[in-house]
């Protein structure tokens, strides 16, 4: 009578089957990558603050793969929106499709969280509507909020998820502080913004003016200019290599912030704010930060 197979396992040495069944593991995850999404995602990683701009003979090189290759996968991230093309068509760097990931991911996870406590004691300290907000191409968008308990702020709720024009705003001059005006250009590439108010931006030259002076001073401040009765005081968020993620900002339920003296301790009152959050976030501030600087005022003063 032949002799029936054996099902049973053949026991080995310690860590043998171990081994065996990890090898077996990762093989089998192997099989489920995808080698072009591979390849583009390795193509990303490659830009950094260091290396901003890649050409594509230096990425073909760096990944081991053929320069026809390079460029397909080259083009499709481009059209895609994750990199642009600069210096004559023939390098890239990181586009606008990568900072709107990053954006979503900051928002979802630690941003708002390091936010809470301190939104709630610059909300305290003010008296005023504390909130967090980011830039999703040209919206700004309110992530998180510590409310103010005086009831005469029942009016002016502003709830997270709450979008308003990124031109429009104060808080969208201060999170484009990051931008040049080919940039600006790309993301507004008509001719005219539409109007909100008599004080809205109409051209991107106007817009790129008013990102320049929130980026210079350290914050940015409006007195009705987006919506009438409203006020704002805005101030960036930065991460470890200084980009700008998110901003900090607080609103007073009047056409004016008040005297010269309640402005400036206002307007140190968020920088400080969005200081402390930007080095929850790994930033550490250079001599010339002006949003640094205007914060330093508020810890003198409380010394």
């Amino acid at each position: 009578m032949p002799k029936q197979p054996t099902t049973e396992k053949t026991s080995a040495p310690d860590g043998q089957s171990d081994a065996a069944e990890s090898t077996e593991d990762s093989a089998a995850g192997a099989s489920y990558l995808v080698p072009g999404l591979e390849r583009g995602l390795r193509i990303l990683a490659e830009f950094s603050a260091r290396e901003p701009i890649l050409g594509a003979p230096e990425l073909s090189k760096r990944i081991g793969i053929p320069r026809t290759t390079t460029f397909r996968l080259l083009q499709t991230l481009e059209s895609l929106g994750f990199l642009e093309r600069v210096n004559d068509d023939r390098n890239f760097r990181l586009g606008v499709a990568v900072l709107r990931l990053g954006f979503e991911y900051l928002s979802s996870l630690e941003l708002t969280d390091f936010a809470a406590p301190i939104l709630e004691r610059l909300r305290d300290a003010t008296g005023l509507n504390a909130h967090l907000l980011i830039r999703d191409q040209r919206d700004v968008v309110f992530v998180a909020k510590a409310q103010s308990h005086d009831a005469m702020f029942s009016s002016v709720r502003v709830h997270v998820g709450t979008r308003f024009p990124a031109h429009a705003t104060t808080h969208g001059h201060v999170l484009m502080g990051d931008l040049d005006l080919p940039h600006l250009r790309a993301l507004y590439p008509e001719k005219r913004l539409e109007q909100f108010t008599d004080r809205t931006p109409g051209t991107v030259s106007e817009l790129e003016e008013r990102v320049r002076m929130c980026a210079s001073q350290g914050y940015g401040s409006s007195e009705g200019a987006f919506e009438r009765g409203i006020s704002v005081v805005t101030a960036p968020v930065r991460e470890r290599s200084g980009g700008i993620v998110a901003a900090v900002t607080v609103t007073v339920p009047r056409s004016e912030i008040g005297t010269a003296r309640e402005k400036e301790d206002l307007i140190a009152a968020v920088c400080g704010a969005a200081i402390e959050l930007s080095m929850r976030m790994g930033y550490r501030p250079h001599d010339d930060d002006p949003t640094a600087k205007l914060a330093a005022r508020r810890t003198e003063k409380t010394d």
